[in-house]
């Protein structure tokens, strides 16, 4: 076997043929779909129609050929009629029309219901479907045996009929058709064989041993005749490939470690240098001093010695600087080779779009064909499994909503077939995904109709809504513009999905649309979940992330534009306003007490209609960074999606800007909001002391927490300890008040956790607990609490009173 051989000698022979049937059909309906095209608009030459008839007799031979192996005979008899039926079609018995093309479909839509069954399924399913199977070849059959139509003939004249012909629904169409290598297990039809319909198999020739029937076969598809050499196949799970993402990624990072060791060894062999010139002018200022001969040769000793230190540090730098290279050129290609890995052409994922788009049409009355193009741009294999919903989604309204009936389509000037074009590209290092039809567009006056209806605004707000504030009502849940709601269209459901997958995967999704001429849905998303190209920031004195597609922009203002409107802070961008919110504020982070600049940093943010200017401390810079997810027992961090590491190994936060956009509007709504530069409500602000109050029981913690705020605290609460724990690290508390038994991490755990934090240690803690019993109290200080109260405390001042004691009065 030779190294560009697959090993198939883990799969077993019925893998094999599913791995057939998957790349044979989406052979079949690609060509079935493009000869389909040639027969209605006349842009096939002979020799076009001849090709492609060539790769679909192939492809049912190869299914053939692996179902006789496995002995299949439901998928045997089947994709036996079928070559003969494009033998026939090869040779000039009939043309394939629309009908006819149904009728095969429908045989190819069997086999790839077949090839999608267990191995204990199957007998079960042959039985069951016994009759549909013999119905479906006896009318491809019927296709074979009908007389020779001329190609004038109407399609009436030339449909076979199709009475026994089961019916396959779209839903049972493979929608995502991987591509791994063409298998074929049978031999191969010689040349001379080709045009001729398959001899039966000889009992001397199925009597072979399996082994001996296996050949591999050079795929053939609809537009290239060329022999392609299969990649070879392994096995690896996503946990795996996601753990080599990981190590290649900090493999990366660790490389940086070495340069500044280089720099370092480059400073000290000046430094020798240096030390060395010194020593030789001090022997040379000697030179005229009668020395005694042992200090004469010890000097001149160490002057050897720094002469083979020297040596020694510049071979040993070199050798450093070469490894450093060799070892970043090493990570760099590990890097990017893992990441191919983790990708996927969009071809992929979007082979059955044609055979659905062509089925909708049908249904509906009209007539439309999609084009795609970027197969071969590479999308990371989860945003591909993402987008196949919504993409199916636009798709469906692109044909019930967008594409118009021939008859008005003709009317208006348009080709009688509508076109939906379906694109794939990377542009400025994001993935771009455009889903376009030539149809009938968006009514806005409509649109602003159905708002109205809906009492989604008042009429007032409607008049006054530009064109990108209307569409952005299409993606509202169960908002919808059709009046009856069919299988197909109305429910309203589809785009709000959409929208939310843009989102999570930290991108967006516009809809722009043009009054007859059609509507264009466009996502800007990330090339990969696990490399996010971002902008790092400071945030009072931490490194922070954003990604760059949830950014809008970044701006430098001087402190002299921001203008003050209801207490709110706003700044002008493109003859809007932006509301102004310190960055350190909503993520709850203590202020730094830098002197203020006449600068201010500021990134603007955007999440549906709502647009934010987050005022940091400085930009970093835009870097790539290596997705790292966090602790799953740390349950949602506010604020924050993952986490990464900078190139000196240090990790940072990324941000999550949807969770950052609720959090403002949050403090908005509860009149939280601190003005920029505002020293006097900051000082407020300190002056009362915050207590943190943690209890999972909800009566408890209410209790606290009143009786605590109408004493002047502020004071903020936990349901468990990991929570707790999350807050103290991310916030500033003067008092932490626990329970003891609570699910995750109880209180005397939280209260060792923050004694044992060199940075946390000094915040005074109180265990509140119906537990009385001596051995819990001397359990609760000896954590390091310095107070143990039971709960009775509430009904006298001895919560207050320990409050008081440790934080003072506030």
């Amino acid at each position: 076997m030779t190294s560009d051989t697959p090993d198939w000698s883990n799969f077993s022979m019925l893998e094999l043929f599913r791995m057939e049937v998957e790349s044979q059909v989406a052979i079949l309906v690609e060509c079935l779909l493009a000869l389909e095209h040639c027969g209605q608009s006349d842009s096939c030459d002979r020799a076009e129609i001849d090709k492609m008839l060539e790769s679909l007799m192939r492809a049912a031979h190869s299914i053939k050929g692996a179902a006789r192996i496995v002995q299949i005979e439901a998928a045997v008899e089947i994709a036996h009629r079928l070559e003969d039926c494009f033998v026939a079609a090869q040779k000039g018995l009939f043309h394939l029309d629309s009908e006819r093309v149904d009728i095969l479909l429908n045989g190819v839509d069997l086999l790839a219901q077949i090839g999608r069954l267990e191995e204990a399924e199957l007998t079960t399913w042959c039985v069951d479907h016994q009759k549909v199977v013999e119905g479906q070849t006896a009318a491809i059959a019927a296709i074979t045996s009908a007389p020779l139509i001329p190609e004038s003939s109407t399609p009436a004249t030339q449909a076979p009929p199709t009475t026994d012909a089961p019916t396959i629904s779209p839903s049972d169409v493979p929608q995502s058709t991987p591509s791994p290598p063409t298998i074929a297990l049978e031999p191969n039809p010689t040349e001379s064989q080709s045009h001729q319909p398959p001899q039966p198999q000889t009992s001397q020739q199925s009597s072979q041993p399996a082994s001996q029937q296996v050949a591999i076969e050079n795929p053939v598809t609809p537009t290239t005749a060329k022999p392609t050499i299969p990649d070879r196949v392994v096995r690896i799970s996503a946990d795996n490939l996601n753990q080599l993402m990981a190590l290649a990624g900090e493999s990366l990072v660790e490389v940086n470690w070495l340069q500044p060791f280089s720099d370092s060894l480059l400073q000290l062999k000046r430094r020798q240098q240096e030390l060395s010139r010194r020593l030789e002018n001090f022997q040379s200022v000697l030179a005229d001093v009668s020395l005694n001969p042992s200090v004469a040769q010890s000097l001149g000793e160490m002057q050897q010695k720094s002469r083979d230190c020297h040596e020694l540090l510049s071979d040993r730098l070199n050798d450093l600087e070469l490894f450093s290279r060799r070892f970043t050129n090493l990570s760099d290609n590990l890097y990017r080779e893992v990441i191919a890995s983790h990708m996927r052409p969009f071809g992929d994922g979007v082979q059955g779009f044609p055979r659905m788009i062509r089925d909708l049409a049908k249904q509906l009355g009209k007539q439309a064909r999609l084009e795609i193009s970027g197969q071969s741009t590479q999308v990371d294999r989860d945003i591909l499994d993402r987008l196949e919903a919504p993409i199916t989604q636009m798709l469906r309204n692109a044909i019930a909503h967008g594409i118009e009936a021939p008859a008005a389509r003709l009317a208006t000037g348009k080709p009688e077939i509508g076109t939906i074009r379906l694109a794939a590209t990377h542009r400025a290092g994001m993935l771009a995904i455009t889903v376009e039809d030539d149809g009938c567009g968006i009514d806005l006056d409509q649109l602003r109709q159905s708002i109205a209806a809906k009492k989604l605004a008042n009429a007032d707000v409607i008049d006054r809504l530009s064109e990108t504030e209307l569409m952005e009502f299409l993606f509202l849940p169960g908002f919808t513009t059709t009046e009856h709601i069919t299988e197909i269209a109305g429910r309203g459901f589809g785009l709000d999905i959409a929208k939310s997958m843009a989102q999570e995967v930290g991108g967006f999704l516009r809809a722009f649309t043009q009054a007859g001429q059609g509507t264009t849905f466009r996502f800007q998303l990330p090339l990969t979940l696990s490399v996010i190209r971002a902008l790092l920031v400071e945030i009072a004195g931490e490194v922070y992330a954003f990604g760059l597609t949830r950014i809008d922009r970044v701006l430098t203002i001087q402190r002299e534009a921001i203008f003050v409107a209801e207490n709110r802070q706003y700044i002008v961008v493109d003859e809007q306003n932006i509301g102004l919110v310190s960055a350190g504020q909503v993520l709850e982070l203590p202020d730094p007490g830098r002197e203020e600049s006449s600068l201010l940093s500021v990134v603007v943010i955007e999440d549906q209609s709502d647009r934010y200017g987050l005022v940091v401390d400085r930009f970093l810079g835009e870097r790539d960074l290596v997705v790292r997810p966090l602790d799953p027992r740390l349950g949602k961090v506010k604020n924050i999606s993952a986490a990464s590491l900078m190139g000196n190994g240090s990790p940072l936060l990324i941000i999550d800007t949807a969770d950052l956009v609720r959090s403002i509007d949050n403090l908005i709504s509860g009149g939280n909001l601190n003005l920029i530069g505002n020293d006097e409500a900051a000082a407020t602000e300190r002056d009362r002391q915050r207590v943190l109050v943690v209890d999972d029981s909800i009566t408890v913690r209410e209790m606290e927490r009143k009786l605590l705020q109408n004493n002047g605290y502020e004071v903020d609460v936990a349901v468990n300890g990991v929570e707790a724990w999350n807050a103290v690290r991310m916030s500033n508390y003067d008092l932490v008040i626990s329970d003891i038994d609570m699910p995750r991490m109880n209180g005397i755990e939280l209260v060792e956790q923050i004694k044992s934090h060199p940075k946390l240690k000094s915040i005074p803690t109180i265990i509140v607990s119906y537990k009385d019993r001596e051995e819990d109290k001397i359990a609760g200080l000896k954590a390091g609490a310095n107070y143990y109260l039971t709960k009775s405390s509430f009904h006298d001042d001895s919560l207050i009173n320990a409050v008081v004691d440790l934080i003072g009065k506030s």
